[in-house]
């Protein structure tokens, strides 16, 4: 009798798992990177409609599992989850990467003590599909971004950002955090914009505005060469000035090596742009943040007037190193999942082992 009420528990959660109904990116491949296994420890970082959980239950349906995300949707999400449950072993944690540290150590979990940690960067689709949170060009809402939402009701919005700073300022962020090369004249437009009809309130106003720089008809094409709208870079660099996206994945990675389990602890890091990527990737390779984005890691130990010796190379390079790739290349979507799941285009994963160097 306890078997089958056990067995029957069982298939109820997976049928919960199941309807969550998000496809997540490169599961296989993150799960092939994780391992994971009944008892261990997981934390994501990134919890959102919770498809790489539901994927890292479904193999180790013991795990406890730490589901943390800034986004109440996405916690709201991780509390229907956690109630299927027993106690504790689903704990949704609603905090930024920063804030981790503490909510991690309120539940008594110490640092090195963590066998997986798992982020999924960017905007996720919830936040895409509804209009009311600012995100998307093809649904017209209210110009705000906040990955947060309304429960920070103090901070910045893009809004803000398009309305209040000067041209020189606004081109920073477009260029910085969008890679856009037309951010000067974009940014003029928008001042421009401003001064002529009020303040920007909606996501159409600001598309439009931008699309008035380029050529009319103007399109550029995705990874998939499927045409994209002109704004896109645009509201990339918006969204990730307003949530800080860049300082809090430098100190999710940070919180990751202090609290990953050393010599077997796997970090696992799911990047959508160059900006994401190039962080994950120096933070893996143990690479200055502040070095040339061009230098590869040999270049690190060029030097016209000093020669090397190999096991000296090797000192310099390994000494205080924390982590160790898991592969040597970047691991991209296949092409079939890219039809399936177009989010999936541009994802760039890696993974890296927290090495055993007697550091924190």
């Amino acid at each position: 009798m306890k078997v089958d009420v056990e067995n029957k528990q069982q298939s109820q959660r997976e049928l919960d798992l199941h309807q969550l109904g998000h496809t997540p990116v490169m599961p296989q491949e993150i799960l092939m990177c994780l391992q994971p296994k009944n008892d261990q420890v997981i934390v994501d970082g990134t919890f959102g409609a919770g498809g790489h959980a539901k994927e890292i239950l479904k193999v180790a349906p013991h795990i406890r599992y730490f589901a943390a995300d800034r986004d109440l949707a996405a916690h709201r999400k991780a509390l229907a989850l956690a109630s299927k449950f027993r106690p504790g072993q689903i704990v949704p944690l609603l905090c930024r990467f920063s804030e981790l540290p503490a909510h991690l150590e309120h539940h008594g979990v110490a640092p090195g003590s963590v066998d997986g940690f798992l982020f999924d960067l960017g905007a996720s689709s919830m936040q895409f599909d509804s209009s009311q949170r600012g995100f998307s060009l093809s649904k017209d809402g209210p110009l705000d971004m906040r990955m947060d939402g309304k429960r920070s009701p103090e901070s910045v919005t893009a809004a803000d950002v398009v309305n209040n700073l000067d041209p020189a300022d606004l081109a920073n962020i477009l260029k910085k955090y969008g890679e856009e090369k037309m951010a000067r004249p974009i940014a003029q437009a928008v001042v421009d914009a401003r001064y002529a009809f009020g303040n920007f309130t909606r996501t159409k106003q600001l598309a439009e505005v931008v699309s008035s720089v380029f050529a009319s008809g103007a399109f550029r094409h995705d990874k998939m060469h499927r045409q994209a709208h002109v704004a896109t870079k645009t509201f990339q660099a918006l969204r990730i000035f307003v949530n800080d996206e860049l300082n809090e994945l430098h100190a999710g990675l940070l919180v990751a090596a202090h609290y990953l389990r050393p010599g077997s602890g796997v970090c696992a890091a799911l990047a959508f742009h160059s900006l994401e990527d190039r962080i994950i990737k120096r933070h893996f390779h143990g690479l200055d943040m502040d070095a040339p984005g061009s230098q590869a890691v040999k270049d690190h130990f060029r030097n016209a007037r000093v020669s090397f010796d190999v096991t000296e190379v090797q000192k310099q390079f390994l000494e205080g190193k924390r982590w160790q790739p898991l592969s040597k290349k970047v691991t991209g979507p296949t092409e079939e999942e890219c039809l399936t799941n177009p989010r999936a285009r541009s994802a760039k994963l890696r993974a890296a082992l927290r090495l055993d160097n007697g550091e924190d």
